[in-house]
């Protein structure tokens, strides 16, 4: 928001100097974000009328001007191209010092010349040159061009935050200046303007939730050629706002002054009626910028046959005011933030308008505005104007809020009695009753941003001062939380991976939709409303997305070996509730070891990978259960099953899918459940035995069907007390092996605490360990 020092101060004018003022709104929390002069300095320069004009007579280009510059007229040699007799231009007298030089009187091919007529560049207030700055010819003859032109002004940008709109007009922000300094506030009025015509438009609003309130008016037999009034002029230049027309202007200025904004159409181009409704699809808008659009996503403001307008967004260039235009239609109007919120992304453009109302313009002040804008367009325009038409709906209702002053002292840090807040209350204007040291506050209509107590607690504190709040630092005892046994952090996580050769990484939760359905086979994800861009439509069912898309990023950039992880929140939509779990996952391609003297080279495989995946969950053991998953590889595919819970799936990417994203090799993935990860057993004490252990191998001989993890699990579950240790060191098929059977040899490792065991002993266990693989899979011996 940029304004004009002085505009604002003809509504308060607090005893601060420019700067004390930019430093007062910054800790207030409107920051000003750059305060700077409208001009450069210089001095000496005086409204000059140029009194005759005669050609030089040892040079073509000069002219030799009679100037009255507020005393004797002087003799001024002059290069301008626009120098005629009878104009105001500023004139610079001898001894005046320019931004780029001081004035001497000087003789030119012969001819003294006493001062010089400026441009405005000489001045620097323009980049061109072109000829002499022409000034206003009420000006007054030997003024200080300064005084003249307002020329010590300030302007102030603020940047403001976005719960803050109601401080985007010069009216708000000098109410804001007059609550801060404890200074009288003295805002435009707008008195009402009596109808001398009795015309009026029908007004339908069909979206009231979007629009509930719509003011229109008509107003008959204006002067669209009209100049406008040098002091709005200078204020809406300054404020960043270039002049169209008169029409225009007015609503323009009404807009930065009090916030509200206005369009006026050409009532000529206008039939039947006025509708506020959404746009229809198939029905487009040429707006006033020459964008054509599509208004079925928009709200619309059109007339019984045609949209006329992007409500509070743009208008229409076919209703546009215009040098033409008799009669006119006055519009001001409250629409939903929700309504126009974030059509600057779809429309690739926004307006002040619309900046405006996504943050909440005051709708109590909407005929206000609608009154004032009038009473300009009357008194530059002319014209006669009709009665306001109104349709209002369903505002939004202000409730009381409840401000407790211990609250707001517990939360301060300073001591603030019930007097106190009153006092800073009624400063902001608000209307508040008071119980018992409890206010309740209702805020005003152009307070979007109060909606709880800390929002009351937050003024109180602006306008106490944050400076004078004092810094205290937090006292307490430091104590040492207990770490319990049964949890990991996900850091320790992270090292057990960053230990085994992988590097973390996080990418976005905003994938493609094609991507995640490749990934997830969920061809109904959590859709985003609006994306970012529409490669980020969805938000991710699989950490596996993100990883993929970093090993297509590093593939490109020539690196051959890749692994990776990532930590983070999946998104699902399940029984129609969205669910958000926090996963760990994994990616490894190219190589399994990098390229060395000591081993062969060779590809990461599925049993790489799961190691990687016993080493994370380890010492709780994993069990892995073929089965198919849509991301993965129909023969390298598994779930994850732990302490027999399924939590996750491991395997190699499926070919469809390693072929579409373009990947030499088949990456190897798994991604398992955060929480499950996290659990850990809790340590128990054994006792060590010092006596040696005592080993037997036992090859049996069973069904290709069965997995060997099925007869490890038989062997680990008859739980025999000096049973220490199973595992499976041999796998063996064919030769002479009958079909469709395998060999499959167990390392057993026996060993007591109390004594040695005896080889009677050992074989009777080894006996038990065998009857149970015969009883439950039909194994044999081999001897």
């Amino acid at each position: 928001m940029k304004f004009s020092e002085h505009w604002l101060r003809s509504f308060v004018d607090p005893p601060l100097t420019s700067e004390e003022l930019a430093e007062a709104l910054t800790m207030a929390g409107l920051e000003v974000e750059a305060w700077e002069p409208v001009a450069p300095p210089f001095s000496g320069v005086v409204v000059g009328r140029v009194l005759a004009v005669e050609k030089h007579p040892e040079a073509d280009r000069l002219t030799i001007c009679r100037v009255d510059a507020g005393g004797d007229p002087l003799t001024i040699v002059c290069g301008a191209p626009n120098v005629r007799s009878g104009m105001k231009a500023p004139c610079a007298l001898v001894g005046a010092r320019l931004p780029q030089l001081t004035i001497q009187e000087a003789r030119v091919r012969g001819v003294v010349s006493q001062g010089m007529l400026c441009s405005a560049w000489e001045l620097g207030l323009s980049q061109e040159a072109s000829g002499l700055m022409e000034l206003p010819a009420h000006a007054p003859v030997g003024m200080d061009v300064r005084e003249a032109l307002d020329l010590d002004d300030r302007l102030f940008t603020l940047k403001l935050t976005p719960n803050r709109g109601d401080c985007l007009s010069v009216a708000g922000i000098a109410r804001e200046v007059a609550a801060i300094t404890a200074t009288s506030l003295r805002l435009p009025e707008a008195e009402p303007v009596f109808a001398s015509v009795k015309d009026t438009l029908p007004l339908r609003v069909e979206a009231s939730d979007a629009c509930p309130l719509y003011c229109g008016r008509v107003i008959r037999g204006v002067n669209p050629v009209a100049p406008t009034p040098d002091w709005m002029l200078q204020r809406l230049e300054r404020s960043g706002v270039r002049s169209v027309n008169a029409l225009v202007d007015v609503t323009n200025y009404v807009m930065l002054e009090l916030g509200q904004p206005l369009h006026a159409f050409d009532l000529a181009r206008i039939e039947e009626r006025i509708v506020v409704r959404f746009g229809r699809p198939g029905e487009k808008l040429t707006l006033l910028n020459g964008q054509q659009v599509e208004t079925a996503p928009f709200l619309v403001i059109a007339d019984g046959v045609k949209p006329l307008a992007l409500a509070g967004i743009m208008g229409g260039a076919d209703s546009a005011v215009g040098a033409a235009t008799a009669d006119v239609f006055l519009e001001a109007a409250f629409f939903s933030p929700q309504a126009v919120a974030g059509k600057a992304f779809s429309l690739g453009f926004t307006s002040e308008s619309l900046h405006r109302f996504e943050r909440g313009v005051d709708y109590a002040a909407t005929r206000q505005a609608m009154e004032r804008a009038t009473q300009l367009i009357l008194a530059i325009c002319g014209g006669r104007a009709g009665p306001i038409g109104q349709v209002e709906g369903a505002l939004p209702k202000r409730e009381p809020i409840q401000l407790r002053v211990a609250r707001a002292q517990r939360l301060l840090g300073i001591e603030l009695d019930a007097a106190k807040v009153s006092e800073l209350l009624r400063r902001l204007q608000f209307r508040f009753v008071e119980e018992r040291d409890v206010f309740y506050v209702t805020p005003h209509t152009y307070r979007f941003d109060l909606q709880i107590e800390e929002d009351l607690i937050e003024e109180l504190a602006r306008l106490y001062g944050y400076d004078r709040i004092p810094a205290t630092l937090p006292s307490g005892t430091a104590t040492i939380r207990p770490a319990p046994e049964g949890v990991r952090s996900a850091e320790a996580l992270r090292q057990r991976l960053v230990d085994r050769d992988y590097q973390e990484v996080v990418t976005y939760a905003f994938v493609e939709e094609a991507l995640n359905g490749d990934l997830t086979g969920n061809r109904e994800p959590v859709r985003l409303l609006n994306p970012l861009a529409s490669q980020m439509g969805v938000m991710r069912g699989s950490l596996w997305t993100g990883l993929l898309q970093c090993l297509r990023y590093n593939l490109s950039r020539q690196r051959s070996r890749v692994r990776v992880f990532e930590v983070g929140s999946c998104f699902l939509r399940q029984d129609g509730e969205l669910r958000q779990p926090e996963r760990i996952a994994v990616l490894a391609y190219g190589e399994a070891l990098p390229e060395q003297w000591g081993e062969k080279p060779r590809d990461v495989d599925f049993f790489d990978v799961k190691a990687d995946l016993e080493a994370l969950f380890a010492p709780r053991p994993v069990r892995t259960v073929a089965r198919s998953h849509p991301a993965l590889h129909p023969g390298r595919s598994a779930a994850v099953v732990v302490e027999g819970t399924e939590v996750g799936w491991i395997g190699a990417l499926h070919p469809r899918w390693q072929q579409k994203y373009e990947l030499p090799k088949a990456p190897v993935l798994f991604e398992v459940d955060l929480a499950e990860a996290l659990r850990a057993p809790v340590p128990a004490a054994q006792t060590l035995s010092k006596l040696p252990l005592v080993r037997r191998d036992i090859a049996v001989l069973v069904d290709e069907g069965w997995p060997a993890q099925a007869l490890l699990d038989a062997l680990e579950g008859l739980h025999l007390d000096r049973v220490v240790e199973v595992g499976l060191f041999d796998v063996y098929r064919g030769g002479s092996l009958p079909p469709g059977k395998k060999s499959l040899a167990f390392r057993v490792l026996f060993q007591d605490t109390q004594k040695t065991l005896t080889d009677q002993e050992v074989e009777e266990l080894v006996a038990q360990l065998v009857r149970a693989l015969e009883h439950k899979f039909q194994a044999k011996l081999r001897i």
